[in-house]
């Protein structure tokens, strides 16, 4: 059994398990969401020296010169750089898309921007894929932690970072030259990202909306209830339903005072009893992308030649660091529900600070020839990326679900998504200038950023598991806490 108190009365409810509409309605809206974000980072990878050389030949057929190597660095650097501004331009549009659509619809129509990528050639076909995964990276973790019941919350959520993982995996597989990773096939390999949006647009439109969409938003208790009971099995649980009614009716209450119901991101800023989660949400998200770890799979191909492996089997090596993601995201997944946010988060980001401390050695003394060093830098890759995927990988996406209310989550995963996209951005447009400037030593401001992640999560934020948002109106500072906890922010607990 699983036992609620709301305002003094005790409900006492079956524990849900996964039932099959919750599973299936995870898988059909990670496949066309997050799961397009990994996989649309990775296939990108394979035929990088094929697109540049079909970049060249095609200047060289209209202008009759070629372009030099600057040039053609130039424009890669604009094309990839597509995909960032994309995904920072979905980020802001998931937000108003999310208040008035819904987060399936949202979803469902996200998956026009993927189609009409894959008619396009190189750098509008990479801006419009950013977009698609800014909008799900930020409707997706909403829609699922809406969805799921407590107690399997985190689990539901984190399963955006499996598939995230999964994506990465599967398109470094798709990207080997045996399949469709060959000169003749890139365009193809680029393309293959419709088959995941048609899977979505023909499978999602059979499962439910968030039930909290309905019945805070819509206003739909009806329609809430059939949903909430396909999600459970059968049965509405009068603890859910009766915690959302209590959120409906603040927000109801606040917004006849405000005149307004959805917050804006402006409006968060100017809260000041929003800034102490706005400020932790932020810093995880950037740290996210600051960290390095996408630029540890940049620089494995460099530790992997150094191995001795041959530049033949490099790809074969490489999909090693993809699955190694995707089998740490799995079991976070398994372990976020009893090891809680909190210490998942501290301990990825503790692992990557020591790490890349050692990474960095390993860097030093191989450039000295110190035998043995290529493999401990091949090792602190697999051990980097790990880390990363056994915390920092997951939990960020869950932090706005379960720190916000209603009213407040859209806009916090616009602020939050947007810091994300602008670090991506940064990190792939600096890396090289940061290898070139600090050479061996270019990972250490990496373990600077997890070793200052690290420390600012342990000091601000509280453990959200197994925890539902009660807002009782106290004028402090705002915190997510446990009882344990709420000491250092305020004396009425908030969860």
């Amino acid at each position: 059994l699983y036992e609620w108190t709301i305002n003094g009365a005790k409900w006492r409810t079956a524990k849900t398990t996964w039932t099959a509409t919750l599973v299936l309605t995870v898988f059909s809206a990670a496949i066309g969401g997050t799961f397009q974000y990994g996989y649309n980072l990775s296939i990108i990878n394979a035929p990088t020296s094929y697109i540049q050389k079909f970049i060249n030949e095609t200047y060289m057929e209209r202008w009759d010169t070629g372009l030099d190597t600057s040039q053609l660095t130039l424009l890669w650097t604009c094309i990839v750089s597509a995909f960032s501004l994309g995904g920072l331009f979905g980020a802001l549009l998931a937000g108003p898309m999310a208040v008035k659509l819904g987060r399936k619809k949202s979803l469902l129509l996200n998956n026009i921007f993927m189609l009409v990528a894959t008619v396009l050639m190189i750098i509008l076909a990479r801006f419009l894929v950013g977009v698609n995964s800014g909008v799900s990276m930020n409707v997706q973790p909403m829609y699922f932690g809406e969805s799921a019941p407590v107690h399997l919350r985190g689990a539901v959520a984190f399963s955006s970072a499996v598939f995230t993982a999964f994506g990465i995996f599967l398109g470094q597989v798709v990207g080997l030259t045996e399949i469709l990773g060959a000169q003749n096939l890139w365009p193809y390999l680029l393309a293959s990202n419709a088959i995941p949006a048609l899977i979505q647009v023909l499978t999602l439109p059979w499962f439910p909306e968030s039930p909290r969409y309905l019945l805070i938003d819509k206003g739909d208790r009806e329609s809430c209830e059939c949903a909430l009971a396909r999600l459970r099995g059968g049965e509405v649980p009068p603890s859910e339903m009766e915690e959302m009614l209590q959120e409906k009716e603040r927000l109801t209450s606040a917004a006849i005072n405000s005149h307004s119901t959805a917050k804006t991101p402006w409006a968060l800023f100017k809260d000041k009893d929003l800034r102490t989660q706005l400020r932790t949400v932020i810093a995880a998200s950037s740290a996210m992308m600051l960290c390095g770890n996408d630029s540890i799979y940049f620089y494995a191909y460099y530790i992997f030649l150094e191995a001795g492996i041959p530049l033949q089997k490099i790809q074969y090596v490489t999909i090693g660091t993809g699955a190694s993601e995707f089998l740490s995201s799995i079991l976070s997944n398994f372990l976020i529900e009893r090891v809680g946010r909190r210490y998942l988060l501290i301990g990825g980001y503790s692992l990557m600070s020591f790490w890349s401390f050692v990474f960095t050695i390993a860097l030093v003394l191989q450039s000295q020839g110190v035998a043995g060093m290529p493999y401990l830098s091949m090792a602190c890759v697999f051990a980097y990326i790990l880390s990363f995927g056994l915390g920092p990988a997951g939990v960020t996406g869950i932090l706005p679900a379960e720190i916000f209310d209603q009213a407040a989550r859209p806009a916090a995963y616009m602020i939050a998504g947007s810091f994300l996209w602008i670090c991506l951005l940064l990190v792939g447009m600096l890396f090289p200038f940061i290898v070139k400037t600090l050479g061996n030593y270019c990972f250490l401001p990496f373990m600077v950023v997890c070793v200052v992640s690290a420390l600012f999560l342990g000091f601000t934020l509280p453990e959200t598991k197994g925890k539902t948002l009660r807002h009782y109106f106290c004028h402090c500072k705002y915190s997510p806490i446990t009882t344990v906890t709420t000491q250092m922010f305020c004396r009425t607990p908030l969860f």
